[in-house]
């Protein structure tokens, strides 16, 4: 392992570590068993087609270059982390960081999109994270529109005078407020106010959402800054090779 590889691994690491140890709450995604069966299968179907281009947009990177893999896994590694890590919300969610603005930057939003439903699995069978039945649409507003938008907002500033860590900061901080806004939207679907149906059921969860998911969104932001910095710092050879800066 080269030296700078060794000290992007230790970086890495050491925030892996911070995380690690955090407490952990009795919290999921839209958790098993909470969302009808109906609504179980629509998002299932949605995602469909998001999940077969970016399946084909991660077999192509890594067909052009093998050192695509590293950071592939790495970008998978950061999404699982920081969003096992979450906070009691509304009644059969939570809130908590995505991570996968870092990847939709890298890749961008279609292969993101295998990433994230690998790590759901993962966390609904391993940690009890989610669930397998309420999959589609927790990949859907995880690993879909939060991380287009992330890549949305990186393509649309990143050419402009907007400071570049600022570029960055802000793709990953709406890309996760809008995994929220999709959350709060899927939960209204399923449980519409009686009174006054899906909007204001929508807005009642957004309302509770956002006095955990905002100041999450930030942290998330700077935390992905600081990644990129550590992977233009020590990891050139691998960004150049995923045509980064393109």
């Amino acid at each position: 392992m080269k030296r700078n590889e060794k000290r992007l691994f230790a970086i890495l690491m050491t925030i892996a570590c911070l995380f690690a140890i955090a407490p952990t709450a009795n919290a999921m995604h839209i958790m098993e068993g909470y969302l009808p069966p109906v609504f179980c299968v629509a998002w299932g179907v949605i995602c469909l087609p998001f999940l077969f281009f970016g399946f084909k947009k991660l077999s192509k990177s890594v067909e052009e270059n093998r050192k695509s893999i590293t950071m592939i896994a790495m970008s998978g590694a950061f999404i699982f982390v920081i969003s096992s890590l979450k906070i009691p919300s509304v009644t059969g969610s939570c809130s908590h960081m995505t991570g996968t603005g870092l990847g939709a930057i890298l890749f961008g939003p279609a292969a993101v999109s295998v990433l994230g439903l690998i790590v759901l699995i993962f966390q609904a069978i391993l940690l009890a994270h989610g669930g397998l039945s309420s999959i589609g649409a927790n990949t859907f507003s995880m690993a879909i529109a939060g991380p287009l938008v992330s890549w949305l907002i990186y393509k649309a500033l990143k050419n402009t005078k907007v400071n570049k860590k600022v570029t960055i900061f802000l793709a990953a901080a709406i890309g996760d407020l809008f995994t929220y806004c999709v959350t709060s939207f899927q939960l209204a679907l399923a449980y519409p106010s009686a009174q006054s149906g899906v909007a204001a059921s929508a807005v009642k969860f957004l309302g509770i959402f956002a006095t955990t998911q905002l100041p999450l969104a930030i942290i998330e932001g700077i935390l992905t800054v600081i990644v990129m910095i550590a992977l233009e710092s020590y990891a050139g050879s691998e960004l150049k090779a995923i045509k980064y800066a393109e």
